[in-house]
This record gives structure tokens, sequence and C-alpha cells, in this order.
């Protein structure tokens, strides 16, 4: 890995190529996602949230064995949506900090230069003639910042609808026929009878933080759980 500083004067002929697959990281059955994403999300995943430790981590669930990912064709993914940490590429951000741990300074973007994605020959342009941001750019510094402001944010989110008796422990069930199935343990889900049931008082504080929404959409998402079935069916079908 070789991560250095982007920028439009070392890195105004720069060309980056928009690929996806296994050696990209886009093979997995799951992958996190911050609260900002969570209304695209629900749209085409189940939303599903894990402990670590203390802390609470969501994520969306895209496949069911191992390295799977049934979102993930020959031309790229299928979905609508693409979560933040795949649809960065290879960029990264950076803060410089002190010896006690503070920011010092602007998140500022960096690009690995040994991915192999960089510099290749169809890759599309990271800065304008004049030195803009070219489109792709924008388009990697966007998700770089929902990453940036999920990493402050997300667990004291989830930390707050847990807080509000909204996320329960669930043994997720799923029967493929055929007497094939799995069974998706140590999962959290928001409970909707928990959610329907909130007292007017924190009812009114978590609409007012923006939480409501976050727990509506996570719970709306677990429809999507046929189309994940749908989908791994049609792979056994295939195979």
């Amino acid at each position: 890995m070789n991560r250095v500083l982007l920028n439009n004067i070392d890195h105004a002929e720069l060309r980056v190529a928009v690929r996806a697959g296994a050696p990209f990281g886009d093979s997995v059955n799951q992958l996190p996602v911050f609260p900002a994403e969570f209304e695209e999300a629900q749209r085409d995943f189940p939303i599903v949230f894990r402990r670590d430790g203390d802390a609470i981590d969501a994520f969306v669930l895209l496949g069911l064995d191992r390295d799977e990912n049934l979102f993930l064709g020959d031309q790229g993914w299928t979905s609508r949506f693409v979560p933040a940490v795949q649809r960065r590429g290879p960029f990264s951000i950076a803060v410089a900090r002190d010896a006690a741990g503070a920011e010092t300074g602007e998140p500022m973007i960096h690009v690995d230069l040994d991915d192999p994605r960089v510099g290749a020959d169809d890759g599309l342009p990271m800065f304008l003639p004049q030195g803009g941001d070219a489109p792709y750019l924008q388009h990697v510094a966007a998700a770089l910042r929902v990453i940036y402001q999920g990493m402050q944010d997300a667990r004291a989110v989830n930390a707050e609808l847990a807080a509000a008796g909204l996320l329960r422990e669930v043994v997720m069930q799923i029967d493929l026929g055929d007497d094939a199935g799995y069974d998706l343990p140590g999962l959290l889900a928001i409970d909707e009878a928990a959610l329907a049931a909130l007292p007017d008082a924190t009812l009114a504080r978590l609409h007012r933080a923006g939480l409501l929404r976050v727990a509506t959409m996570a719970a709306a998402s677990i429809a999507n759980v046929p189309r994940l079935i749908e989908l791994k069916n049609r792979k056994r079908g295939a195979a």
C-alpha cells in the first residue's frame, strides 16, 4: 500500500478506473453502513446491527455464505445503492493529529498508488484541465464525507437506538426450501413493536434528533430479506 496526499499538481493527469470485484473487497456478505446511508440502503438491503464490545455497528446483508455478495455481477454491483465504504474506491481520508490525538487540520483525501485501478488507461480523470475537481473525484469526496462523519457519530446514534429499547437480539432464520436454510445469529434489529409503542416524550426526542427516521428506515429494510432469498435461490439454480 502506498497512500499519498491527492493534489492537483502532482496528480493533474491521474486517472482512476471504476471497478468492482473480489480484488477490491466487494465479495463480502456484509458491509458496514452509516446512518446517513440508511434511507438509500433500505431500498436494496436488510440493515442489521452487531455488538462490538460495548459498541454497536450497523451493516447491510449482501449474502448468506462467506465471501458472497448476491448484488455483485460480472459488470459490477447490480443494486441501486453501493455502501460508501466501497464507493470510495482506492481513496481514504487522513487527518493530522497532535500528541494527545486531537485533530489539528482538515480531513484530506489520500489515494493508494499501488491499487491496480490507479493509473489505468480506462480510468476517469481526477481533475479538470484548469485544476478543479472532476466529477469522479466529487463522487469520491462525497463517499468519504459519509464515512468520516459516520465514524464520528454512528456508534452514538446506534447507542441511542439501543437506549430507547429499539434494538432487539434476533436469530435471522432464512428458509430456502428443499430443507436448505441458514440461521444468522448474533444480530440486532429494530423492534417494530417497540418503535410503535414509544412514549410521546421519547418519540419527540428521537424525532428532533433525526433518529426516528433512522430507526424507521432500518425497520423497513428487513422487508428486503425475501429479495435476498430470491437472489440466493437464483444462484443455486444456476449452479
